[in-house]
């Protein structure tokens, strides 16, 4: 019986005796399956970035990011995308979540909402998906209704469709453009997904997403140069960022920052060239937003 089973809801029989176990080792077998969690995203990276690839150019014209999910995964996909705004300055406006169970199933489950295909798809046309927009589904068994009428909904839109699920024979990896499969196997709890697949989809989400945001040029050499300083914490951390690329004292870093409105990038670019907010606007507008092109244009 355990073989005709999804893997995500199989018995691990290394884990059958796990209630009589000492606490340190069922921490220590608990945090295996972590480990392991992370190898099934590093054999999903190939996936993963032809998603990514797949994504960049819709995103860079306009499009939104849409996470489709129910229970676990769609909390997870909930997170990822609420913290992209102050990171990354994405708009909040281009990050919308299609739950299954609305927005109280973000904090406690709401019981039988995944099972309703047709909610689902109501609710996705209800954002009027677009070709450039990206769909992220996610569902640990691969099977979940509401996520699949959803998915369903985007294919016919002409939206980027990218699947992340941990069950191999999965339906939602065929429907997708863009499939990634986290093989995680049988959980140490058996059905438990918030364990080791909750785990794997965290990962692969903190990839995408963060690889999505280097690539439309948020990220220069290493730093959040797109972050929202909106309280005492990130405008030091600002302040250090235009420390850290053009030199100088945090008074000068200060004062830049307020002369470009708070804009970071652009006082970075005021600080590493010597010219005012003005000019640092539009050579950013010339290159895209993008600091290292800015600079470029400039033959620095």
């Amino acid at each position: 019986m355990n073989d005709t089973l999804p893997p995500t809801e199989r018995v691990d029989p290394n884990c059958a005796e796990i209630d009589s176990w000492p606490i340190e080792t069922v921490l220590e077998t608990l945090v295996a399956h972590q480990a392991a969690a992370i190898a099934a995203v590093r054999m999903a990276i190939p996936q993963l970035a032809r998603a990514i690839a797949a994504a960049g150019p819709g995103l860079a014209s306009g499009g939104r990011l849409i996470y489709v999910g129910a229970g676990t995964s769609g909390r997870l996909g909930a997170q990822d995308g609420a913290e992209l705004t102050p990171t990354f300055s994405w708009p909040r406006a281009r990050s919308l979540f299609v739950i299954a169970g609305g927005e109280v199933a973000l904090t406690r489950a709401v019981e039988g909402a995944e099972d309703d295909a047709e909610e689902g798809a109501r609710r996705l046309a209800a954002i009027d998906p677009r070709p450039e927009d990206v769909i992220i589904a996610l569902a640990a068994s691969g099977t979940t209704p509401f996520v699949r009428g959803a998915l369903t909904t985007a294919r016919a839109a002409g939206a980027l469709t990218i699947a992340i699920a941990c069950n191999p024979r999965s339906p939602m990896l065929d429907e997708a453009r863009c499939p990634v499969l986290l093989d995680t196997g049988p959980e140490a709890i058996a059905g438990s997904t918030r364990l080791k697949a909750g785990t794997a989809q965290k990962a692969a989400l903190n990839l995408l997403s963060t690889t999505l945001m280097i690539r439309l040029g948020r990220v220069y050499r290493g730093l959040m140069v797109e972050m929202q300083a909106t309280n005492a914490k990130l405008r030091a951390r600002a302040e250090r960022i235009i420390m850290r690329l053009a030199g100088g004292d945090v008074g000068a870093a200060r004062d830049a920052l307020e002369a470009a409105g708070g804009d970071l990038k652009r006082a970075i670019l005021m600080r590493l060239d010597g010219i005012d907010a003005e000019m640092a606007a539009q050579r950013l507008a010339a290159a895209g937003g993008r600091l290292r092109a800015a600079r470029h244009s400039a033959n620095l």
